[in-house]
């Protein structure tokens, strides 16, 4: 079976690093075993984004060389990013220089160019999907509000109302609910996506950070990053007999400034980033019971589960490392040396990589999962913080 690698030199800074393909490996002369990396048809793409917020750049990965495709202009200062299920785009949010409004570039995954810009409101920081790909929602702090982008049409259709400062805002997976964290506000927004209106709103969640809902859209958790709680949000249910309402379900006790909420993709348990407290908790999301904290790392930031739902990696933000954790066995397995810094994290499709955005470094760390050890590092522009893993095929 052939090598997927070819030799190439990788600059890093003022370092040059040999990849070597089959016998020679990585930099830190890892063996390289073929049977770790997939073989990939003549019209297989796959690249992997990083929004650059210092550069105004996002910078594109080809994943099935492991190397640098090119660093392509978007708008001011990308925040955050999302790929398209349906068709081969990737949209990039540009939060903008105050007072002017931000926008979403939309990037042709296909030829790697921006194809549109689209005006939102202002310092818009996160997007989140329609599952069919038709609609985008694009949560604007600056404007509190949440704008709705008709992607096909190229052009935003509504400005929806929300709290003070939305961070965060994530539709259900059933389409019924758009879950808003609104920071500023300290609250969560739920907003009916059929009607553009608000359905409920909910205080007492200081610093609302994020929003993650489960698979089958019954609840949403939402971390209260200047606090110790995560607040969990039963959803509306209007075809339940009787009918539910969205009702404030319980606040939970976790460690102190929960940033983040990594879930497995079997919908099962949920773990909180602390932040200021150095751990991750634990959360049954069943019954909203914290099972145990532990200690992970130095100011964890981001967590992710591998698809087989047996590890969270964590980044942890005032370190190089990210620490990788055990689900079943409840403990800390080891950790992996990155770049400075690390942040934002996304799998390769095949779960063989996992890229790491290093925000301080300004790099890129390409993690083997199989062996889980550095495989190379990449540049990066200035400030890499948000990153997305796109794969398709070509006719």
């Amino acid at each position: 079976m052939a090598c997927p690698f070819p030799r190439r030199r990788v600059k890093m800074r003022s370092l040059q690093v040999i990849v070597v393909g089959c016998a020679g490996a990585t930099f830190f002369i890892c063996g390289c075993r073929t049977h770790d990396f997939p073989q990939y048809p003549a019209n297989y793409r796959e690249y992997v984004y990083v929004t650059n917020g210092g550069s105004d750049t996002v910078t594109i990965l080809d994943v099935v060389n492991v190397r640098i495709d090119r660093e392509l202009p978007v708008g001011h200062n990308p925040v955050a990013i999302a790929a398209a299920a349906t068709r081969n785009e990737i949209y990039v949010v540009n939060s903008g220089a105050p007072p002017a409004n931000g926008s979403v570039s939309v990037i042709d995954a296909e030829h790697n160019a921006v194809v549109a810009t689209i005006p939102v409101g202002r310092q818009p920081v996160s997007i989140d999907l329609k599952a069919d790909g038709s609609v985008a929602y694009v949560a604007n702090s600056g404007s509190n509000s949440v704008s709705v982008i008709d992607l096909a049409a190229r052009r935003e259709v509504a400005q929806i109302p929300a709290g003070n400062q939305p961070v965060a805002a994530r539709l259900a997976s059933d389409g019924k609910s758009l879950v808003v964290a609104d920071q500023g506000g300290n609250s969560v927004t739920i907003i009916d996506p059929a009607s553009a209106k608000i359905r409920a709103q909910f205080s007492g969640c200081p610093g609302a950070s994020e929003v993650v809902i489960l698979p089958d859209s019954t609840k949403a958790f939402i971390p209260c990053a200047t606090g110790h709680q995560i607040m969990v949000v039963a959803l509306a249910q209007p075809n339940a007999s009787p009918a539910e309402p969205d009702r404030l379900e319980t606040l939970m006790d976790v460690g102190r400034a929960p940033v983040d909420l990594a879930l497995k993709p079997d919908g099962g348990e949920i773990f909180a980033s602390n932040s200021l407290s150095d751990s991750i908790s634990e959360i049954y999301n069943t019954t909203d019971e914290v099972g145990d904290t532990y200690m992970i790392g130095n100011n964890p930031v981001r967590g992710i589960v591998s698809r087989d739902n047996s590890l969270l990696y964590v980044a942890n933000l005032h370190s190089q490392q990210l620490t990788v954790y055990s689900i079943d066995d409840g403990k800390r397995i080891g950790s992996i040396s990155v770049g400075d810094g690390p942040e934002a994290m996304a799998f390769s499709a095949a779960g063989h990589l996992l890229f790491v955005a290093d925000r301080r470094s300004g790099d890129v760390a390409v993690v083997r999962t199989s062996t889980r050890s550095l495989f190379t590092m990449l540049p990066a522009g200035r400030d890499p913080n948000a990153i997305v893993d796109k794969a398709f095929t070509v006719q």
